[in-house]
C-alpha cells in the first residue's frame, strides 16, 4: 500500500520552494501526494497563486481558506485560528501518513499544531534558521519542536536543530531545496521573459521584493519609502518589482508600490507574483536583487547575481559573499546598491560560493520519507556530553 504524504503550502514562495519535491512525492511508486493549499494561493489580493499549483499539474486536495482581510496583528492571529479549524478537518479526512511542512509562516504554525495533536508525524524542512527581525524565528523553532523528521538547509542549522532537543538521527543536512530548480527546471531567456510580463526589458534591471518586518521596529512604510528614493538614483535602470506577503504591515505596501509603477510606467513593472520558474529566470539577468526576502539569501547567490539586504528581517541566516546587508535609509540602500552594481565585494572572476548546497535536495528528503516509522513519539535529545 502507498505511504500517503500530504504536503501543505500557504505562499507562493513555499510552493516554489517545494515544487521538485511535489513532482518527485507525484511520480514515485511507493508515495501517494495530498496537497493542502491554503493562505495567499486562495487570495484574489495576492493573486490566486492556486490556479498555478494546478496549472503546473497537481491536484489540490484540501483549500483551505484562512485569511482575513485585515493588516494587523490581530487579524494574523485570528487567521491561525481559523487555520486550525480548517486544517483539522482537512486532515481529518485525508489521513496521511506524514505532513510535510516547509519553513516558518504562521500558516504553517497552525497546519503543524494540528498534525501534532492528530498525532501525524511531521516532516520540517528549513528548520534551524535565524532569521532575528521577524517573528517568523519563532514561529520556525516552534515547528521543529512539533516535527518529527528535520531535513536542514546547513549543518549549522542541523546542530542548532539537535540544540532544540532534536535527536540526530531524525535530523538531516541535504541542502536548500529551492537550488533543486537551478539543476533540474529549464530557466526563460531574457526575451521570453519580456514577452510574459507584456513589459520591454530593454536596459540593466533590478528585482525588488520586501516584507514587512513583524517584529524589530522597522516601519514597513518608512523602509519601502526609502527603497522606492534609493531607486530614483538610477534612473537608467528598469525595476520589476513583487508584491509583499501577508503579514501584518504588507497591505500598506501594496498601494505605495502600485503608484511607484504607475508614476513610471515605462521604467517599472510591478507584479503580484512571478511564479518560481520566471522569478528564478528573472533573477539570472537581474544587476542586483534588492529587498528582505529570503530567496536573495538563499537562491541568488547560486546565480552569481548580488543581494542588497535591507533591514533585520533575514538578521541571523548564514549569507554568501554576494549578499550586502544594509541599514533601511536612503543612504544605505544606495551604498549598498553601488557595491553590488560594482561587484565590490569580490575579486573580478571570482566566484561566489553558496553555503546552502547543490540543488540536490529533493531525492534525499524523498529518503527520509520512505524511511519514515509508524510514530510521532521522541524523546528530548540532551547535548550536555557536547556530541552533536
Amino acid at each position: 500500500m502507498a505511504k500517503k504524504i500530504a504536503v501543505f503550502t500557504g505562499t507562493r514562495a513555499d510552493y516554489g520552494l517545494l515544487y521538485w519535491l511535489l513532482k518527485d512525492i507525484q511520480s514515485d511508486a511507493v508515495l501517494e501526494l495530498k496537497l493542502l493549499v491554503s493562505g495567499m494561493h486562495l487570495s484574489p489580493e495576492f493573486g490566486c497563486t492556486y490556479t498555478q499549483i494546478e496549472n503546473d499539474g497537481f491536484t489540490i486536495d484540501e483549500k483551505i481558506e484562512i485569511l482575513l482581510s485585515s493588516d494587523t496583528s490581530v487579524g494574523v492571529a485570528k487567521s491561525m485560528g481559523l487555520g486550525v479549524l480548517g486544517f483539522t478537518d482537512a486532515l481529518d479526512r485525508l489521513k496521511p501518513d506524514a505532513l510535510v511542512i516547509l519553513g516558518d509562516r504562521f500558516e504553517a504554525l497552525a497546519a503543524a499544531q494540528t498534525a501534532m495533536i492528530l498525532k501525524i508525524p511531521i516532516i520540517h524542512l528549513h528548520g534551524g534558521e535565524i532569521t532575528e527581525g521577524a517573528y517568523d524565528d519563532a514561529i520556525r523553532h516552534s515547528i521543529s519542536k512539533l516535527s518529527y523528521l528535520h531535513a536542514t538547509a546547513t549543518e549549522t542549522y542541523r546542530k542548532r536543530v539537535i540544540q532544540l532537543g532534536e535527536h540526530p538521527s531524525r535530523v538531516f543536512n541535504v541542502g536548500a531545496i529551492g537550488l533543486d530548480h537551478l539543476q533540474r527546471s529549464e530557466m526563460l531567456t531574457l526575451a521570453q521573459i519580456s514577452d510574459s510580463l507584456n513589459f520591454k526589458l530593454s536596459e540593466p534591471y533590478f528585482l525588488v521584493t520586501y516584507h514587512p518586518v513583524t517584529l524589530a521596529k522597522e516601519d514597513p512604510e518608512d523602509s519601502f519609502k526609502a527603497i522606492l528614493n534609493s531607486l530614483d538614483s538610477y534612473p537608467e535602470y528598469q525595476v520589476i518589482m513583487t508584491y509583499p506577503n501577508a503579514d501584518d504591515g504588507g497591505r500598506k505596501i501594496i498601494p505605495m508600490l502600485e503608484t511607484y509603477a504607475k508614476q513610471n510606467p515605462k521604467r517599472v513593472f510591478a507584479i503580484k507574483s512571478l511564479g518560481q520558474q520566471r522569478y528564478l529566470s528573472t533573477v539570472k539577468y537581474a544587476e542586483a536583487v534588492i529587498g528582505n526576502s529570503s530567496s536573495g539569501i538563499i537562491e541568488v547567490p547560486s546565480f552569481n547575481v548580488p543581494t542588497v539586504d535591507i533591514g533585520m528581517r533575514q538578521k541571523g541566516r548564514l549569507a554568501a559573499k554576494s549578499v550586502l546587508h544594509c541599514q533601511t535609509d536612503k543612504d544605505s540602500i544606495i551604498t549598498a546598491i553601488n557595491n553590488a552594481i560594482n561587484r565590490s565585494y569580490k575579486t573580478k572572476d571570482e566566484i561566489i560560493s553558496n553555503p546552502y548546497g547543490a540543488g540536490d535536495a529533493s531525492g534525499k528528503v524523498i529518503d527520509m520519507i520512505k524511511s519514515l516509522q509508524s510514530t510521532s513519539i521522541k524523546t528530548f535529545y540532551d547535548i550536555s556530553s557536547g556530541n552533536l
